[in-house]
């Protein structure tokens, strides 16, 4: 039985997965379902659990390189939400693309782990180093 970390298997399993380059979706609540890829819904009501508290949780069983965002994320949301999820991903190189093409690489994803997030376009995609 676990004791401390993330104690949902599902996450555990996604995460035992990744390997070198391999990507995993953290979504907000309103990100599209892709049916031939794993999805772990935790998403429990608005903004439970949030997109940065599952990035925290993950961090020190994911050893992220790389991280992609959509560059509307910037465009809608305030200076301390943005400051927010950089702050989440230091160490991480973060890259901002148009939601359309963020979409593009989640079929590459061994999985999604939806949220309840409300902030939009708080969705990432987290590249393994």
């Amino acid at each position: 039985m676990l004791k401390s970390g993330i104690l949902n298997p599902n996450i555990n399993l996604l995460l035992s997965l990744a390997r070198h380059t391999n990507t995993l979706v953290i979504a907000d609540r309103g990100f599209p379902f892709w049916k031939d890829v794993e999805t772990v819904d935790i998403s429990l009501v608005d903004d439970l659990p949030r997109v940065l508290d599952v990035l925290a949780a993950i961090r020190c069983n994911f050893s992220a390189a790389h991280a992609f965002m959509a560059e509307e994320f910037n465009e809608v949301n305030s200076q301390e939400t943005i400051l927010q999820f950089k702050h989440a991903l230091d160490g991480v190189e973060l890259e901002f693309e148009t939601h359309t093409d963020l979409k593009k690489r989640v079929p590459d994803a061994i999985g999604i782990i939806r949220t309840g997030d409300t902030i939009q376009y708080a969705n990432l995609v987290l590249e393994s180093g």
